[in-house]
């Protein structure tokens, strides 16, 4: 009897175990995890993808991504116009600007600052990015990149999501892609110049 006890005891443990290593890969707990060291892509290559948001009063934008194989991690890149909601005598100057014209409610809500931001110059258009952390129960640390940038009261808002803790490593080819013609051509068509 002392015996079958045990042998219930070893399994109901085993399948208990096994069950939080399951848990523990599926979500990639964070606390389980710790992110690598992130080195800039060399040849980042973003492709366009459909926008996963549902639409709202901005309506919908232009989505692009860029996989891991190319990019090192993940990164989703989220752009859209607010035309006529930018500070037309300032534009975006200040991190609280930023934070106003950011796209966070489409993320589930505003993420937790990593640092100050700082100026970019995108094309013509100046503004200001600025790095978050997202913290979400059971999933692996990421994080989201918020850029703008105005032409006079027009707001160009991009939102880049990064599958990794560090995104100031990515933050120059997001850039880069921002400034490439696909993207200013697009700038250009619906900010009508």
């Amino acid at each position: 009897m002392m015996r079958n006890r045990s042998a219930v005891i070893a399994v109901i443990l085993g399948l208990g175990l096994g069950a939080a290593a399951g848990l523990s890969a599926f979500f990639g707990w964070p606390m389980l995890r710790q992110s690598q060291a992130l080195t800039p892509p060399a040849h980042p290559k973003f492709t366009e993808a459909k926008w996963p948001f549902p639409t709202d009063e901005w309506g919908e934008g232009k989505a692009f991504r860029c996989d891991a194989a190319d990019c090192g991690v993940e990164v989703g890149v989220y752009i859209r116009a607010k035309i006529g909601f930018c500070n037309c005598l300032t534009g975006v100057s200040d991190d609280n600007e930023l934070d106003r014209l950011s796209d966070f409610n489409l993320m589930g809500g505003k993420p937790s600052v990593l640092g100050a931001g700082h100026e970019i110059k995108i094309a013509w258009m100046k503004g200001r990015s600025r790095a978050y952390a997202v913290s979400e129960p059971f999933h692996a640390p990421s994080s989201v990149l918020a850029i703008a940038f105005n032409d006079r009261c027009d707001a160009i808002v991009a939102t880049a999501t990064v599958a990794h803790d560090a995104p100031k490593t990515l933050e120059p080819s997001v850039i880069d892609f921002l400034n490439s013609e696909v993207v200013v051509h697009w700038a250009e068509v619906t900010l009508g110049l």
